[in-house]
């Protein structure tokens, strides 16, 4: 599995506003539905439901949303750069400004954990988010979030 398999580049955006964490995830939503064809409203939903468990913002300015829902046919993925950082109550209190969300089928089990790992993975690497947040295009934010980290010295 990679990131190009879950993220297309319709659904890779910079948001200049986000005035909450409800409207981000409407706005999450709203790009997941037009690209994925998943219920905005539905997607939107399950992401409050889920942030109400416990924040997603994993620090270092990262917040990795994720949701199961009836209506996806595969683990999809929308990701946001926020202009202006939005308060996520990550566990190192810092704003976030680089949003990764997952979106997968209600029954992926293992597929969803792999995705999330994945995404996770990605988002660790300073070298990845450094290129996030030197950029603005949308394209380019793709291309740096799917070309993959680079290959582990065995």
């Amino acid at each position: 599995m990679d990131l190009s398999s879950i993220l297309k580049p319709e659904a890779v955006k910079v948001i200049s506003e986000a005035s909450s964490k409800k409207r981000l995830f409407q706005r999450l939503g709203e790009i997941a539905e037009a690209a994925y064809s998943i219920d905005g409203l539905q997607a939107a939903e399950a992401l409050l439901e889920r942030e109400s468990l416990g924040p997603t913002g994993v620090g270092h300015g990262i917040a990795l949303p994720h949701a199961r829902l009836l209506d996806a046919s595969k683990v999809t993925g929308v990701f946001f750069k926020l202009e202006r950082a939005l308060d996520f109550k990550a566990v190192d209190r810092q704003p976030v400004d680089l949003v990764f969300a997952l979106f997968a089928p209600e029954n992926s089990g293992v597929e969803h954990l792999k995705a999330l790992a994945l995404i996770s993975r990605t988002m660790r690497d300073p070298k990845v988010c450094a290129k996030l947040r030197a950029n603005d295009n949308p394209t380019t934010l793709h291309t740096v979030l799917t070309e993959g980290l680079a290959p582990q010295a065995a």
